[in-house]
């Protein structure tokens, strides 16, 4: 770790470093699976889910980067290169052989879930580290992956 006058232990401070890099690796794989729907939805509701799944990329992009800053905010290095990021993310690979609109709805769905419940787990585990600014961080995180989630499943609950 780089040296800081942050006031957390180092110990607090390594534990929740390694957290975060962990979520960081999941978030840009999230933003690329989100892209890669976006790049190749097809059907008849097309624009709406083009646009849907741009929106959704846009959102965990800031997500990125404010993960990232956290990280070297604490003194840690923010492992953020797609390299770093394909060998860590915990996230399920995204089917990158479905082209139908709902497919896609559901696969983004499903890895924002798992993102969410990830980051969900993340909060607990700050807060038990002392660090209440990581623990609001992933709030934050969490309040928008469920409001995204809620816009995916909402094409997949249509009473049929």
């Amino acid at each position: 770790m780089h040296d800081t006058r942050n006031d957390l232990p180092a110990r607090t401070r390594a534990k929740v470093i390694e957290s975060l890099n962990a979520r960081l690796a999941d978030a840009i794989d999230l933003e690329a699976q989100a892209k890669h729907a976006h790049w190749n939805v097809k059907g008849p509701n097309f624009i709406a889910l083009h646009e849907l799944f741009d929106r959704v990329a846009e959102s965990v992009e800031e997500h990125i980067d404010e993960l990232a800053e956290r990280i070297t905010a604490l003194g840690g290095t923010a492992y953020g290169t797609i390299a770093a990021a394909a060998r860590a993310s915990s996230l399920a690979p995204y089917p990158e052989n479905i082209v139908e609109g709902l497919q896609h709805v559901n696969a983004l769905a499903a890895a924002l879930a798992q993102f969410g419940k990830k980051i969900r787990k993340g909060i607990d585990e700050a807060g038990k580290q002392g660090d209440a600014d990581t623990a609001d961080l992933y709030t934050g995180i969490s309040r928008d992956a469920d409001k995204y989630l809620w816009f995916l499943e909402a094409h997949l609950q249509s009473g049929r």
